[in-house]
């Protein structure tokens, strides 16, 4: 333990709940929506998970910063969580392969944490009481003065997020002469997606959320794919008008998380705020296919409305529930 981690943090929810710890990664102060993951590994690839951008994370494994950081195990260029609660944070780390400790880590990418909570207590919180936005503060200890900062954050709901953490400039990914040449549309991608399309044999060319259909057509692509990303799908015009244009097409358009949300959206179904959202690596899902049980990696906080798919078989059809 470093002098920096002794000095005392402060975590308060929006329904006016506050934890007391100490503080982990920069001192400072951060606000966002509070969630919590699931994930028992896997904590750098959580934390530049660009889905994640705007939320306070929770993470339900007790131990963090055990094995460090290590560059090639992000999921984007840098920390897109708006700052972590965690039990147990570990400085000294055991991995040779690691380049530093997730201390050091955190504080070079300006993230602000809080350590020795209880996170069971606060996640029951979050899972009763649904998602809402928290405050963490290593240099403002007056709950009257992080109260203030907390009401001035906006709510989740009505964001527009993907925007902020899409590529600026379209790049390629993957081999020229792969059987198929897939245009991604980056609302907040993630690395290991984009390696799982060149698995399959693809060429991808990674565009910018706002490009024109005109532009994703010039690069001549077999199928399209909506990605991940954060905030309120509802808030994406821009996105869902793409999408309509890219159905009238008749290729083959892929949508994850977000980019299912907007797929849904295209077709007139309407998306909705989870109560507190699903992340981490093992939630079961049925294959209405099959008739098996699939163990799935989720993390969003919105949802496509059961009740009008429903009323929508005519236009989609259920595989999974």
């Amino acid at each position: 333990m470093t002098d920096l981690q002794q000095k005392p943090a402060i975590l308060m929810l929006a329904d006016g709940s506050v934890f007391r710890g100490k503080a982990a990664g920069k001192i400072g102060t951060t606000t966002g929506e509070i969630c919590f993951n699931t994930g028992m590994t896997g904590y750098q690839e959580i934390f530049t998970d660009p889905s994640y951008f705007g939320q306070i994370l929770v993470t339900t494994n007790a131990h963090i910063g055990n094995y460090g950081a290590r560059q090639e195990e992000t999921e984007s260029g840098d920390v897109k969580i708006a700052g972590l609660v965690c039990k147990n944070w570990t400085v000294p780390f055991h991995r040779p392969l690691a380049d530093s400790s997730v201390q050091d880590y955190f504080e070079d990418e300006a993230i602000v944490g809080i350590s020795d909570v209880d996170t069971r207590a606060i996640v029951r919180h979050i899972r009763h009481q649904g998602a809402m936005n928290a405050v963490i503060s290593s240099d403002v200890l007056d709950e009257k003065e992080l109260k203030k900062i907390l009401d001035a954050t906006p709510s989740m709901e009505g964001l527009e997020l993907a925007s902020q953490v899409s590529t600026a400039e379209p790049y390629t990914f993957g081999e020229p002469d792969a059987k198929y040449r897939v245009a991604v549309l980056d609302f907040g991608t993630k690395r290991n997606i984009l390696r799982c399309f060149t698995e399959r044999d693809c060429y991808l060319k990674v565009f910018p959320a706002k490009t024109s259909l005109e532009e994703l057509l010039a690069f001549e692509p077999d199928g399209f794919f909506l990605s991940n990303g954060p905030g309120d799908p509802a808030s994406m015009d821009y996105a869902v008008a793409t999408a309509k244009a890219i159905l009238k097409l008749e290729k083959p358009l892929f949508g994850i998380c977000l980019g299912h949300q907007l797929l849904a959206l295209a077709v007139d179904i309407p998306t909705y705020k989870m109560h507190h959202g699903h992340r981490g690596i093992n939630h079961p899902v049925k294959n209405l296919i099959s008739g098996h049980c699939e163990i799935t990696s989720q993390n969003h906080g919105f949802g496509v409305s059961p009740d009008a798919i429903n009323d929508n078989l005519d236009k989609v059809e259920i595989t999974h529930r």
